[in-house]
């Protein structure tokens, strides 16, 4: 437990194994109002440099909060790196990959600490525009199971069981394939922590927001988009249009969660974003 401002405690790891010139890592969870669950992708580069992970500010592990704005969860993620160069060093600069959400927050840290940011991975960020295709890809998917989710989204008194089997139909859409969808979103949604709905409510960026920030960004950006995610690669290429310097890659036959269906090709492209951050 990390404290970044008084009384707001942030659950936190960090790897043990590391290649010695790489600069660290960070990997921002989404949601938001979720928390980490990225032990499959830290495995796949924990031997490339020192990775750590965290629960945001108020959710999951992490100390109870109702300070949430964006300008706090930028604020937390700097405390955090003064934190770790201070008892572990080497942590004057690092590259910031954020999943989901945390690819938005990523663009929000690098635009207001540019001279901390080696390299960014916008990893299956939302992007901006229409969202249309993005809900109406999820309702085909989910087919003849979209009556259920509708009653429990209707139950604002859920019980665990029905918690859990609301979550993983919000979730299992999220992956290309329905059977690793189903089987990998279960995992998630039935971890027994609360999701902060405040802070969902609260930490969604407009596209305004988004636009000011990629403009700000100095150092690379490598947008990294599943071939079948639900979330438009569109969306994703016409922000990608506002950053500076960016390289693009699609994962084909991944979804949401390109590491879990595609993890050889995933971790082979965030490689390259690290080594792209070691020779900034």
């Amino acid at each position: 437990m990390v404290e970044v401002a008084p009384g707001v405690l942030l659950a936190t790891w960090t790897t043990t194994r590391h290649g010695a010139d790489s600069p660290p890592m960070v990997l921002l969870h989404g949601g938001p109002g979720l928390w980490s669950s990225h032990d499959d992708l830290v495995d796949l580069l924990d031997d490339v440099a020192v990775v750590h992970t965290y629960d945001q500010r108020g959710c999951g592990r992490s100390t109870p909060t109702r300070e949430q704005s964006i300008e706090h969860s930028v604020a937390d993620l700097e405390a955090l790196r003064q934190h770790w160069d201070q008892t572990l060093g080497g942590h004057q600069q690092w590259v910031v990959v954020g999943h989901s959400f945390g690819a938005d927050l990523a663009l929000a840290y690098a635009a207001t600490h540019p001279d901390r940011v080696l390299a960014v991975g916008y990893l299956a960020g939302r992007g901006i525009g229409d969202r249309t295709a993005e809900k109406t890809e999820q309702a085909r998917r989910l087919g003849d199971r979209r009556a259920r989710l509708g009653v429990l989204d209707a139950n604002h008194d859920r019980c665990w069981d029905e918690e859990v089997e609301w979550r993983q139909l919000r979730w299992a859409t999220d992956y290309a394939d329905l059977d690793t969808g189903r089987e990998h979103s279960l995992l998630q949604a039935a971890t027994y922590l609360e999701i902060n709905l405040y802070a969902n409510h609260l930490l969604r960026c407009t596209d305004e927001q988004l636009i000011t920030w990629a403009a700000a960004v100095e150092c690379p950006v490598h947008v990294i988009h599943g071939s079948d995610d639900p979330r438009p690669i569109a969306n994703v290429l016409e922000l990608a249009a506002h950053l500076e310097t960016v390289r693009k890659r699609v994962v084909q036959g991944a979804g949401h969660f390109p590491w879990v269906e595609q993890p050889d090709e995933t971790a082979g492209l965030l490689v390259e974003l690290v080594r792209a951050g070691r020779h900034r």
